[in-house]
């Protein structure tokens, strides 16, 4: 009869284990930099992957007509030229960092979700603070 319950015990631990560190393995969400990219640009051409690093200063380009942000990606070593269609998220700006999902090709970054990093920072307004004064706090957040 012990010899059942620790047979029963074992199999519900063994299926506790294999879902929590099994399932676990398939849902972290890993990303690319543009060095390790351009270290094997033929295993990443037209697959869907993520890529992280820093908005390039003075690369930004956004078309307003056109829906299309243009910009330069890099980690310190290396940059690949990004195109994001679409309106960008507010908090995105020259220096930010970034991940952009997408595929390569042709050179260029297709990106169609990008992902940008925020202060993890907190600071309410003092009491008494005035609008505009609240305002000027969250625009030196960003």
């Amino acid at each position: 009869m012990k010899g059942k319950y620790l047979l029963g015990l074992l199999v519900i631990l063994g299926a506790l284990g294999y879902m929590v560190f099994g399932g676990l393995g398939r849902n972290l969400v890993y990303f690319l930099t543009p060095s390790e990219y351009l270290q094997d640009q033929a295993r990443y051409q037209n697959r869907p992957v993520r890529l992280g690093g820093l908005v390039k200063p003075g690369t930004v380009q956004y078309d307003k007509d056109r829906l299309e942000l243009r910009f330069v990606l890099t980690d310190g070593v290396a940059e690949v030229p990004v195109l994001h269609k679409g309106t960008p998220p507010g908090m995105f700006k020259e220096g930010q960092g970034v991940v952009v999902e997408g595929r390569f090709a042709n050179g260029v970054f297709q990106g169609t979700n990008l992902l940008v990093k925020h202060s993890e920072t907190y600071q309410p307004p003092k009491e008494g603070w005035t609008p505009e004064e609240v305002r000027k706090l969250i625009e030196e957040a960003k």
